[in-house]
């Protein structure tokens, strides 16, 4: 999948390491898949979905250039620094999380104060 650029103005593209397809219940490194959205402050909707056949770190941020975001339940450091160094913003989550509800937040974010990363996201988008 080659994740494109968005048209649309203050929007993100996030990807969830999921391997029941529903939750953000994955180790990065271990993720069977990672769930694509783009979200605005007024809906999101389902983009794609990447699934990893190889055990790769650099393969798998190749695969994720053009999102935003990514959350995982855990990650290691040097992997977690190649993510940053990509422009990806790494999220951790110590337990797993609705995919639905973390939707639903990050619309919610985009449509009233969203955090200076956010922001800096959608600013980046724009330009």
């Amino acid at each position: 999948m080659n994740i494109q650029t968005s048209v649309l103005t203050n929007s993100i593209m996030v990807a969830f390491a999921t391997n029941n397809t529903t939750h953000i219940d994955a180790h990065f490194g271990s993720a069977k898949e990672f769930h694509i959205y783009e979200i605005t402050r007024d809906s999101y909707s389902f983009y794609g979905v990447i699934p990893i056949t190889t055990k790769d770190t650099d393969r798998t941020i190749d695969l994720l250039n053009g999102t935003d975001i990514v959350y995982f339940v855990n990650i290691g450091p040097a992997a977690a620094a190649k993510i940053i160094n990509s422009g990806i913003f790494p999220i951790k989550y110590k337990e797993s999380v609705s995919i639905n509800e973390e939707l639903t937040k990050l619309m919610n974010m985009l449509g009233s104060n969203p955090p200076p990363f956010i922001k800096k996201i959608c600013e980046r988008r724009a330009s």
